[in-house]
């Protein structure tokens, strides 16, 4: 009698955690969920793993519920009873996607201005489809909308990964008429409180701003245990290190801390400055080793930055995105750019901060990575995420080093390595099957079958087609 009690409550204990796992989907998100069984094996594939070391050929993937139960060889590692079998031969997982330079607007430039039109739809989606199981939104012109997004992605009501969402970007009147300004006397503290009460879970600076109002803000946010990024142009790198920034963008595209007889407090064009620099320059090695002394870590969208001659119209084919009316557009103004003075000039820029960051992250700087879907609007979401796997091959970085940055870098600067970010035992099954071998053609990145966010398997492809030509509209 005892002995059925005890199997009655194994089978009862068994049910109720299936039950607490589970989770409810509404049918757009269900449409897409092609996996979510509770116990998974993909078989003979290739894993990169996500920590830098070795790639693995050859192995077994046992995922339960919502977890990476056992890595190891083809046929080594036990599989339970009616386990569903994925045959993954010729086939790569890396994990996840951890993404920290992103946003849900999409940049339309027009007569020298520039518009972020919110993409509440499609981005979300696209950033999924692309690989991308957490993502921080380094900066929001629509912060509560964001906010809204990852609560409803949470509740299974919306496609999308996980969101560390950040403030509106947090400056003094700048050009871009939409971002939200500091005026006069404001207080940065109540400001700050606002967001953080809401659920806010990073603060990004921008431009115009003083030292002073970095300093506070600095201070408030790191009092709730919340990290500030910053692209920055009124205050140098040095000066941002020194009052305890967390994170620069754009790597060192953003800096003008090389600028003769800068003004205080003043935004100036720096890149001038940085085209001029030379690669070995003691300032900047010196500069580099004061970040590295400071723990800063500098996040890196080559994305963002790519000269358009030679190159892709809109990066990791993410024409077929667009709504034709602005693929034209877009086309239009490639087609301006293309074998330009200008692009040449700025092909030279992207080379050289190419060798600047693998210096950085050679001398032990820590690096983390985001696309940065704005400037001409040739960047998309899950598209560029896609496109950046390439351009970090591109940088010099071997393939192991190129999903460390990607994944694991971007968990520990969020803070959740210990979950997520690697494929490894007792971790969120957060992992993305494609098809090839990424390790002998990088290429491959662009073909993601099955992308799993917390052990429920999604279909790239249909969702890459399900927004076809709804870019700049919804």
């Amino acid at each position: 009698m005892k002995k059925n009690q005890l199997i009655f409550l194994s089978i009862l204990f068994f049910t109720i955690h299936q039950i607490s796992y589970a989770q409810e989907f509404s049918k757009r998100v269900s449409d897409f969920i092609v996996i979510q069984d509770s116990i998974l094996v993909i078989k003979n594939v290739t894993v990169i793993d996500g920590t830098g070391g070795p790639i693995k050929y050859n192995q077994d993937i046992l995922l339960r519920n919502n977890e990476i139960s056992a890595v190891g060889n083809t046929g080594e590692i036990f599989l339970p009873e009616n386990v569903k079998t994925i045959d993954a031969t010729g086939k790569t997982v890396i994990p996840g996607l951890i993404m920290l330079h992103e946003h849900l607007f999409y940049g339309k430039p027009f007569d020298g201005h520039y518009q972020g039109r919110h993409m509440t739809n499609t981005f979300p989606q696209m950033y999924l489809a692309g690989g991308v199981t957490t993502m921080r939104t380094a900066g929001s012109l629509e912060a509560n909308a964001d906010l809204n997004i990852k609560n409803i992605i949470d509740q299974g009501g919306m496609v999308g990964p996980t969101m560390d969402v950040s403030t509106p970007h947090v400056e003094r009147l700048g050009f871009i008429p939409q971002l939200q300004s500091l005026y006069g006397d404001e207080s940065i503290e109540n400001w700050l409180d606002y967001w953080f009460d809401k659920g806010i879970t990073s603060v990004k600076v921008y431009n115009n701003i003083t030292k002073e109002d970095l300093s506070q803000i600095i201070k408030i946010s790191h009092a709730r245990n919340i990290k500030v990024t910053g692209h920055l142009c009124s205050i140098t790198y040095r000066e941002a290190a020194e009052f305890g920034i967390d994170n620069l963008e754009h790597s060192f595209m953003a800096s003008t801390d090389f600028v003769a007889d800068k003004p205080e407090n003043k935004c100036v064009y720096g890149e001038p400055s940085l085209a001029e620099l030379d690669d070995n320059d003691p300032k900047l090695i010196e500069l580099m080793q004061f970040l590295i002394n400071k723990d800063v870590t500098l996040t890196y969208t080559p994305t963002v930055f790519e000269p358009f001659t030679n190159r892709e119209v809109v990066i990791g084919g993410g024409s077929v995105a667009l709504a034709p009316y602005l693929l034209e557009q877009m086309q239009t103004f490639y087609n301006q750019q293309i074998n330009t003075k200008r692009d040449s000039l700025n092909l030279i820029s992207f080379k050289k901060e190419m060798k600047r960051i693998l210096k950085f992250h050679s001398l032990g700087g820590k690096v983390t990575v985001g696309t940065d879907p704005t400037g001409t609007g040739k960047t998309l979401a899950g598209y560029a995420n896609q496109r950046l796997i390439e351009l970090l091959i591109e940088t010099g970085f071997s393939i192991e080093e190129a999903i460390k940055l990607a994944t694991l870098n971007g968990a520990e600067y969020l803070g959740i390595e210990t979950k997520t970010g690697t494929i490894e035992v007792g971790k969120e099954a957060d992992l993305v099957l494609l098809n090839g071998d990424l390790s002998k053609d990088v290429s491959n990145i662009r073909n993601m079958e099955l992308v799993f966010k917390n052990g429920v398997g999604f279909d790239s492809k249909k969702i890459f087609d399900s927004v076809k030509g709804k870019v700049g509209l919804y």
